[in-house]
């Protein structure tokens, strides 16, 4: 994994005593992951509005309603963000620029939450494993603890984690937007080295 100098991003203060960070550009074998850019917002359009995207979040809603992906890009934009968003871009292994997206949000104690999502025509082609390891070993945010949370209804995004040093930490449930309902999850955690 390499991480480049060009970082997007201001440094300041954020939220919670969490520190806005300059958002480096990781680069795996495969993968760049970058901060999201208003260029993303065609493809992140398009699969943000596929149902089966939806479904695997929490946030996103479906049917997309018009302008919420370019909503969504000014947010991660924002230099008072709560959370850093990148970009998966599979182009090294001549995928799309856009194949997923991978998201942490500081929490207190030195913790993040970690998110992702992969486009359905990347599905298999382990980008989200991948990309979440390259995001462990970067560690952009410093932290010492990393959580996750994914459906227990989608069991490859729980193997992604586990071959990526989480351990499970138990059951829970959270309100998916897309399924307009609760649903049950599987929490874990990865302390970081």
């Amino acid at each position: 994994m390499i991480l480049n100098d060009k970082k997007h991003g201001t440094s300041g203060p954020r939220n919670a005593g969490a520190v806005l960070i300059d958002q480096p550009i990781i680069r795996t074998d495969r993968l760049i992951i970058r901060p999201v850019e208003i260029g993303d917002t065609g493809l992140l359009d398009l699969h943000r509005g596929d149902a089966r995207v939806a479904r695997g979040t929490q946030t996103v809603p479906h049917p997309l309603p018009p302008g919420a992906t370019e909503a969504f890009v000014r947010r991660a934009s924002d230099p008072e963000r709560s959370e850093d968003t990148w970009i998966i871009d599979a182009t090294p292994c001549k995928g799309s620029p856009v194949s997923g997206m991978i998201r942490l949000k500081p929490l207190d104690r030195g913790q993040s939450d970690i998110r992702y999502w992969v486009a359905p025509d990347a599905w298999g082609a382990h980008i989200a494993s991948e990309a979440v390891q390259a995001m462990v070993e970067a560690n952009p945010h410093g932290c010492g603890t990393l959580f996750a949370e994914v459906f227990q209804d989608n069991p490859a995004s729980a193997r992604v984690l586990t071959n990526a040093g989480f351990q499970w930490l138990g059951d829970a449930e959270t309100f998916c937007v897309a399924r307009n309902g609760r649903v049950p999850t599987w929490t874990y955690t990865r302390k970081m080295d």
